[in-house]
């Protein structure tokens, strides 16, 4: 066996259906007495709920977190904070509200909390990606890492056919990448396959019906493998690639996510063939590329960036900057193989 570096997440884990329960004593055992429950607008509500359930251990919420994390949200949710004189706070959510609570983190040192209600995947991560004057830039970090994630089925059973969708392929994303990461290591390969394994599972049964709690149970719980893969290793041209077209063309996380992801990994079999297998095999088909938009499409989610709203005369520019500062990947980044691959996710072509 090569040799290998493995970190071990600190992040504390809680599983189940009710553990939004554990919150309060979660609260508590980090020593915190006023959390600030963040969400989007959309989920106002239950953040607003959450709080006033919280009681005297809630010092208010802020509902205003956006897609891609804007740094401007961000400098009025770190005003809230020190307006309420909040000491922790809980994200309840999906990518957008963890990445709020973890640029508010980053900026104040607060610990968090995150209830996912998605499964993105960001909350088991140190990374951040924040948007500035029609830019995506990352930076990892431990204090980005948040302290506590509290998974409970209950909370997404609710979840939208469409956005479970969507946001099961993301997560299968994160795997696929960390099985070709430059530094990836025998234990988070093993947590890729299964958590594609159990995402690609899980997807299907849930289109059929969202209530299904078994599936619910299974999609969660691939969610949190791949999160953590995502945590683990560093992310490649596929994550590159999404962030340029969120960042600086406005285009929806999950959904780019799932276009992009098909290609990207077409553009690296021939150069990691063994992780690009793990891949096919995770799914139950012999081609990865064919099989991860195979599965999109059965889905009933995007394949096509044009559907995204996506213009083709921006398909150049895309390309320029994704090859300007790109990621560690298998096959070198080269900016006219990334706009023969950009102009195929465009189209919604299945590539081979």
């Amino acid at each position: 066996m090569d040799a290998f570096v493995y970190n071990a997440a600190p992040t504390r884990v809680i599983f189940g259906s009710g553990t939004l329960a554990a919150l309060p004593g979660e609260i508590e055992r980090l020593g915190r007495r006023r959390a600030l429950v963040l969400s989007t607008p959309h989920q106002r509500g239950e953040a607003e709920a959450l709080a006033a359930a919280l009681g005297g251990l809630a010092a208010g919420s802020f509902s205003e977190a956006a897609m891609h994390t804007p740094v401007a949200v961000t400098a009025a949710a770190v005003e809230r904070v020190r307006a309420l004189g909040a000491d922790c706070t809980v994200a309840v959510g999906g990518g957008s509200t963890t990445g709020l609570g973890k640029a508010v983190a980053l900026r104040t040192g607060l610990d968090q909390i995150v209830v996912p209600t998605t499964y993105a995947g960001s909350e088991m991560t140190p990374i951040l990606g924040q948007t500035e004057d029609g830019l995506k830039t990352t930076e990892r970090a431990e204090a980005i890492r948040p302290e506590t994630v509290i998974y409970d089925v209950d909370l997404t059973l609710s979840l939208p056919v469409a956005l479970t969708v969507t946001s099961g392929m993301n997560a299968i994303a994160h795997a696929v990448e960390a099985l070709y990461a430059r530094d990836g290591n025998p234990v988070i390969g093993l947590m890729a396959e299964e958590g594609i394994r159990a995402m690609a599972g899980a997807l299907p049964r849930l289109a059929a019906d969202g209530g299904d709690r078994a599936a619910r149970s299974d999609a969660l719980y691939g969610a949190w493998l791949c999160g953590t893969c995502l945590g683990a290793v560093e992310m490649a041209l596929h994550h590159k690639l999404c962030h340029v077209l969120g960042g600086s063309f406005g285009l929806p996380h999950a959904e780019t996510h799932c276009v992009v992801l098909p290609h990207a990994t077409a553009y690296n079999a021939e150069a990691a063939p063994d992780a690009v297998a793990r891949v096919a095999r995770a799914l139950g088909t012999r081609d990865a590329a064919g099989g991860l938009h195979d599965l999109a499409r059965g889905l009933g989610a995007p394949t096509a960036l044009a559907a995204l709203g996506l213009r083709e005369a921006d398909l150049d520019r895309a390309a320029e900057i994704a090859a300007a500062r790109p990621y560690p990947n298998p096959r070198p980044v080269a900016r006219d193989a990334i706009r023969r691959l950009l102009g195929e996710a465009w189209q919604g072509r299945r590539p081979i």
